[in-house]
């Protein structure tokens, strides 16, 4: 999953960017309402993490633009700011969900993949598509119940088609959403670490759809 960080206090966007990395997303990171406009309006992310206090004005006025030009993407509000007027401010605005600081990590954490997985689709923590289970929350993977050894790589590139599934994801979609933007992979890239992902999985439970993409599906249906 990949994510965009908006938050001008750079020890707290080293920090919490580092978790969400370990945590398995793709972050980039925005220090001013300015940048994340520009990236939230040229690139695709999965949800966005942003800072109200923000240099160059509050964030809740760069959200409510986004939501006026019909960008839907799901938004986590960070502030310091602890008064109802001001959350209910936030979430007239635009915003999905509100966590205020200081917080834990974790919380962060749990609330981002339920707004991701919600924005999908799915309610439930734990993604399954026949014996293929994906846990949002912990990142493991099983498949009859087995636990499935992934690359960080493979990881996200599974957690995206499992989001999806059983929606056709093409290249670029999966380029956009599972690499960063200055790193896009070729096609081939893509095409070698879906193989690896096959082997590991089962060769029937990834599809591809020549010239649309790939699709994961129930492998036993």
């Amino acid at each position: 999953m990949k994510m965009l960080l908006v938050e001008d206090d750079a020890a707290l966007a080293e920090a919490l960017g580092t978790a969400l990395g370990e945590a398995g997303m793709l972050v980039e990171q925005a220090g001013t309402g300015g940048e994340a406009d520009f990236l939230v309006r040229t690139e695709r992310y999965d949800a966005v993490i942003l800072d109200l206090g923000l240099p160059d004005g509050d964030g809740n006025r760069w959200l409510a633009e986004w939501r006026e030009d019909a960008i839907e993407l799901p938004v986590l509000v960070l502030t310091a700011r602890t008064r109802w007027n001001d959350k209910a401010a936030g979430f007239s605005a635009g915003a999905d969900d509100y966590v205020t600081k200081p917080f834990e990590t974790a919380e962060v954490l749990f609330r981002l993949h339920a707004l991701v997985r919600r924005s999908h689709g799915h309610a439930h923590p734990v993604l399954r598509i026949g014996e293929l289970a994906f846990d949002t929350h912990t990142g493991s993977v099983t498949l009859a119940g087995r636990p499935v050894s992934l690359t960080a790589q493979e990881s996200r590139l599974l957690a995206y088609l499992a989001h999806a599934a059983p929606r056709v994801v093409s290249r670029s979609e999966l380029a956009e959403h599972v690499y960063d933007r200055d790193h896009e992979p070729d096609s081939n890239v893509i095409d070698v670490q879906i193989s690896r992902l096959r082997r590991k999985l089962g060769t029937t439970r990834i599809e591809t759809l020549r010239g649309l993409g790939y699709r994961l599906v129930d492998a036993t249906s």
